[in-house]
């Protein structure tokens, strides 16, 4: 079972406190940082200092690290054109080494798109089928040809298709709880499929899913599984509490729909994820300047399941 971190940067953190997060992550063993994609707070918290940018953060974080794997849960199909992102990703690619992995969703979170003037399509979903064909497209197509795509909502003429990223094919992930559409999508494009916040329960019923669609496209049981869970670990119920309290959230409510409580419990957890066919957790980390909540992860969490 691989643990990765996985932050959301838009409740209020800046480079420094990522720098500080991705360092531990890579000290401590972890297999990857991942960040949100987005450009406003969610609930109650004050957000502040502003938003950082994903990929421009990923950037930062590729000439600073060595080792861990780098990406976005998920990249919004709405901030940016697909074969601008294509280059974006491609060239953060180089700058870590080939240490980079592309999360694409459609967007959803219409508020910020108001409050820094980004469109907001009501034809998402189509735009995102497209958007993962193009820049897949682009990375596979060969050095000194082209590459054309005449779509609905984009429209590539004689692309050079450059640059190339170092990796041979940088990993595409696609995620949700769609039942028909994100599966056929994740078969398709995706070389991991991830399943955001979800029981064990829909986890495993979605993975079904991709795995049917996947089977209906020829695809063998090639593809990664993955959940995307909230973490509050503590030695102890006082320290769980503590946690929680930190992040403006109940420790029962917790415990139902993350990984919460002590490390045994959140091993056991973990557990049934994996029985349910996951094999890879991104624990996603609320408290940004708490590091001896991942230290106590990687001491008491991680290496039980490795």
């Amino acid at each position: 079972m691989d643990l990765r971190i996985f932050t959301e940067p838009q409740q209020g953190a800046t480079y420094d406190t990522l720098l500080a997060v991705a360092k531990a992550t890579e000290d401590l063993g972890f297999d990857a940082f991942f960040r949100s994609d987005h450009y406003l707070r969610m609930g109650t918290v004050d957000g502040l200092p502003g938003p950082t940018d994903a990929w421009i953060t990923l950037a930062g974080l590729a000439r600073e690290t060595k080792r861990i794997r780098l990406g976005t849960l998920m990249t919004a199909g709405t901030f940016r054109l697909p074969g601008v992102l294509a280059i974006q990703v491609a060239q953060v690619d180089q700058m870590s080494g080939g240490r980079v992995e592309l999360g694409l969703g459609a967007g959803w979170f219409e508020e910020e798109h108001k409050a820094y003037g980004i469109p907001f399509p009501k034809e998402k979903f189509a735009r995102l089928e497209e958007q993962l064909e193009i820049v897949t497209g682009l990375w596979a197509t060969d050095p000194g040809k082209t590459f054309d795509f005449h779509g609905t909502y984009y429209d590539l003429t004689d692309s050079p298709a450059l640059p190339k990223p170092a990796q041979r094919k940088i990993p595409v992930l696609v995620g949700g709880h769609g039942p028909s559409r994100t599966p056929r999508l994740a078969a398709k494009y995706a070389d991991e499929f991830n399943m955001p916040f979800g029981s064990v329960e829909d986890s495993e019923r979605q993975f079904g899913r991709v795995r049917a669609a996947a089977a209906e496209a020829g695809r063998g049981d090639e593809l990664t599984y993955s959940n995307a869970l909230v973490v509050c670990v503590g030695r102890d119920d006082a320290e769980v509490a503590r946690r929680a309290a930190a992040i403006g959230r109940e420790v029962d409510e917790l415990k139902l729909n993350g990984l919460a409580g002590s490390p045994s419990e959140v091993v056991d957890k973990i557990g049934r994820y994996a029985e349910a066919g996951s094999s890879r957790v991104y624990l996603q980390v609320l408290d940004l300047d708490d590091l001896d909540h991942l230290e106590l992860i990687s001491a008491q969490v991680q290496s039980q399941l490795s």
